[in-house]
């Protein structure tokens, strides 16, 4: 098993997408040998939270996290029983987890990595999951496997695009300071022999079809994760600067999949490509320019929205593109894992394993519902539409057809033609909460 994760990287910046503005030669080729699932989603679109997830197979809600700095005293012991890395471990794998982890408190002497069944890949530093990540996995393949392996690949980029807004906020210059700064400034970077002029009119994306503010957005979006620099760039940032922030974020993502395809090489290297199975995926996505907003934490499709591709040669039907879906790249992982592992997967994760869906197989009884949960509001994908309700602000609900209007430009909950829809997506959100065992906060509970 190889579990490979960037970070915040959006489902859409893949160039088998159809993205014609990034290059992904190396993920594109694990897309083709296997199955990539066009409507997955994060448990939550920033950090902590949606690793937390993933790795746990539990909505952060259950712990009371809905951000990074979610006041988290430690992570329960039942809940610790039953991660990825434990649930494999006491299958008799090595379990070895490489790069950025970002995982809540757990309330043990050991790291956060031990605590979620695994031993590190390097025993010191790169915590991050920089360039030293692809080597250490590369070290890995190289060791003679003496049982069925566990690897976690946890890369930092394209999460690095994070500083261009934050020091344009701050009015600072970009001076390398720091690996993530040496990064964001090479990404930066025009290609050698083109002018401004030519970058702009020829080579540099274009601005995103939905890059204006849509119509009705409530105010409560503020309450998300708004800190100083995201009012600041969508006052002041014109279009220069909002296509080079997708330029560089484009430049970050290429960076990363070049990274992908050595630990890809080492594995066919190694004789184990045909033994081993790959999943592909993100903790959350970005904005990149959409509604004028850069980073994570928006309940915007492009901050939701992920990739997760998996690939077993010589198992998984190459190119397939399953678009219809709702997959979440948290609670469904770890069934999933265990599925192909032929590992019974813990009865208290309510995740759904994919197999089936990567086989072909129809599932009559798949999610017609998804929630992803936030800070300060809640959102319930329903395939075509989609529900938000925030827990603040005098318009505290959204509803978009995704159907008619993919860009989520026209917000419809005070339109009177959607009321009945719109009070389905009330009580389907209640509904998803009590099949899960969960309790929903009464602060999302909007009555008609």
């Amino acid at each position: 098993m190889l579990v490979i994760v960037t970070d915040q990287q959006h489902a859409g910046m893949l160039s088998c997408t159809g993205n014609p503005w990034v290059k992904t030669p190396h993920l594109d080729r694990l897309a083709g040998g296997g199955v990539r699932f066009e409507r997955a989603y994060c448990a939550n679109p920033v950090c902590v939270p949606s690793r937390f997830t993933m790795f746990s197979g539990t909505m952060p809600s259950a712990i009371g996290m809905d951000c990074n700095k979610s006041p988290v005293s430690e992570t329960p012991a039942g809940i610790l029983r039953n991660t990825m890395g434990t649930v494999f471990k006491r299958a008799d794998y090595r379990t070895v987890y490489g790069g950025k982890s970002h995982f809540p408190k757990t309330g043990a002497r050991q790291n956060a990595v031990e605590a979620y069944g695994f031993e590190p890949l390097r025993q010191q530093g790169n915590e991050e999951g920089r360039e030293e990540l692809a080597e250490d996995c590369v070290a890995f393949f190289q060791q003679k496997q003496t049982k069925p392996f566990l690897l976690v690949a946890s890369f930092i980029n394209p999460h690095d695009i994070c500083f261009m807004a934050m020091a344009a906020a701050a009015k600072r210059k970009r001076e390398a300071k720091s690996k993530a700064e040496e990064a964001l400034a090479e990404a930066q970077k025009i290609p050698a022999g083109v002018s401004e002029k030519d970058f702009f009119a020829k080579v540099c994306p274009p601005l995103p079809a939905n890059f204006e503010i849509p119509q009705n957005e409530p105010e409560g979006l503020t309450s998300l994760d708004w800190r100083m620099f995201r009012p600041y760039v969508r006052q002041h940032w014109n279009e220069q600067d909002w296509r080079r922030h997708r330029w560089a974020y484009a430049r970050l993502t290429e960076r990363v999949d070049a990274q992908i395809g050595r630990v890809l090489e080492a594995l066919k290297q190694s004789g184990l490509e045909e033994n081993t199975l790959v999943v592909f995926t993100s903790d959350h996505g970005d904005m990149d320019s959409a509604h004028r907003l850069e980073h994570k934490s928006m309940p915007y499709e492009e901050a939701m929205r992920v990739p997760f591709i998996v690939n077993w040669k010589g198992v998984t039907k190459g190119g397939g593109v399953d678009r219809e879906h709702l997959v979440s790249a948290g609670l469904d992982l770890i069934p999933t894992l265990c599925d192909f592992a032929g590992i019974a997967a813990p009865p208290e994760l309510k995740g759904r394993s994919v197999r089936k869906l990567v086989e072909g197989a129809t599932v009559a009884d798949w999610r017609t519902t998804l929630v992803v949960e936030n800070e300060n509001s809640r959102i319930l994908h329903m395939g075509r539409t989609k529900y938000v309700v925030y827990a603040q602000g005098e318009q505290r609900e959204q509803f978009m057809d995704l159907e008619q209007d993919p860009g989520e430009m026209q917000n419809l909950a005070a339109d009177p033609k959607y009321k009945a829809q719109v009070e389905q997506g009330r009580q389907a959100l209640r509904a998803w909460y009590a099949a899960h065992g969960l309790a929903l906060d009464p602060k999302y509970v909007v009555s008609a």
